[in-house]
Parts: C-alpha cells; sequence; structure tokens
C-alpha cells in the first residue's frame, strides 16, 4: 500500500462486504489508488453490531486524520450511525472521505455537506425500507400459493427410508452416510428428527 497522508494527517481506509464469499479487491484498489497509508477491512453483514475492524480504524486515527471510505454504504449500517460516527470524528478533528457515489465530492464536516449527508442518508434508509418490505410481500405470497423458500432437504424421504432400513439391519452410519453420498451429521441430525 502507498504512504500517503492529508494536509495534516494520514488518510485511512475502511472497507466492507457482507460474506467471506465477496472479495473486498475493488475497495481496496481504490482506497490504495486514493492513498491511503492504512486499510482496516471487515467481513460482516451492514447489520452487524460486531465490525471490529471499524472499531479499530476508529481507535487508531489520530487527529488531523481522515477516514476514507469507497461507498456509503460499505460504512454506515443507517443515517443515526453515519451521522453519529461523522460526529464523533468531527468532534476528536479527523475528516471524513467517501470516493464513489453520494458523498463523493461533498465535505461532511461542512454545514452543506452535513446537510446532504443527511438527505443521502434518509434516502438510503426510506429505500431499504422499500426493500424489506417487498421482500416480506413476496414471501407472503409465496407462502400462499404454497411455496416455501429455504434450502431444499439433503435427505429426501425415499433415502431416510433406506437409511433406516440399513441401521435396523446393523450397518453403521458412517457406511450409510457414504452410500447416501451425505455427511455422518447430516444423516444423525435426520434420523434423530424423524425419531
Amino acid at each position: 500500500m502507498t504512504k500517503a497522508s492529508t494536509a495534516t494527517g494520514h488518510l485511512i481506509g475502511y472497507a466492507r462486504v457482507s460474506t467471506d464469499a465477496q472479495e473486498a479487491q475493488l475497495q481496496l484498489d481504490a482506497l490504495d489508488a486514493a492513498g491511503c497509508s492504512r486499510i482496516f477491512i471487515d467481513k460482516a453483514s451492514g447489520k452487524s453490531m460486531e465490525r471490529p475492524e471499524l472499531k479499530a480504524a476508529l481507535d487508531y486515527l489520530r487527529g488531523g486524520d481522515s477516514l476514507c471510505v469507497w461507498k456509503l454504504d460499505r460504512f454506515a449500517r443507517s443515517l443515526i450511525d453515519l451521522v453519529g460516527v461523522v460526529d464523533q470524528l468531527a468532534q476528536r478533528g479527523i475528516g471524513f472521505k467517501v470516493l464513489t457515489g453520494a458523498l463523493a465530492n461533498i465535505d461532511p464536516n461542512t454545514p452543506d455537506g452535513r446537510l446532504m449527508l443527511q438527505v443521502i442518508g434518509a434516502m438510503a434508509e426510506f429505500e431499504r425500507a422499500l426493500i424489506r418490505e417487498r421482500t416480506k410481500a413476496g414471501l407472503e405470497a409465496a407462502k400462499a400459493q404454497g411455496r416455501t423458500g429455504g434450502r431444499p432437504a439433503v435427505i429426501t424421504d425415499d433415502m431416510l427410508t433406506v437409511a433406516k432400513a440399513r441401521k435396523a439391519k446393523g450397518e453403521s452410519v458412517s457406511a450409510i452416510a457414504k452410500a447416501l453420498g451425505v455427511s455422518r451429521a447430516t444423516l444423525y441430525r435426520y434420523l434423530d428428527e424423524s425419531g
């Protein structure tokens, strides 16, 4: 990572991906290109209260530094969270910079920037609420039609019948699981659930 500093301090990056399957490379490349001297990365849902690397980044920052994020939604969980953290940073003399999206050219440490921050945060929260409503309505409609979500069963009723019959003949659970192509833990769970 390249070493760089703001006018009086360092530019410190923060990146977040929601799951282990997601890659943070796009964010890392942008933060590195912006000149962040250090980057902290969390792998956690935006709803998660546990973001240890964000806490570490906030602890690491000193007066004159600036916290840099790739995009607003990678940083804050809600409008209240966003405004609260930016206020805390400002009180400590720490800047805040967003590289892409709605706040890319706005300084949230000015009155105009703070107003824009609140408007954009409110719009983002409104959109999340709409998505939740649509998802809930879609799930209710699917349920009314007899469809349910979730993963399909690993062991079908026929497989369970075969497994029970083989177990009754004295065959080991390990051998049955291997023959059915499932793990022992899965087979034990299905056998326990079926009584």
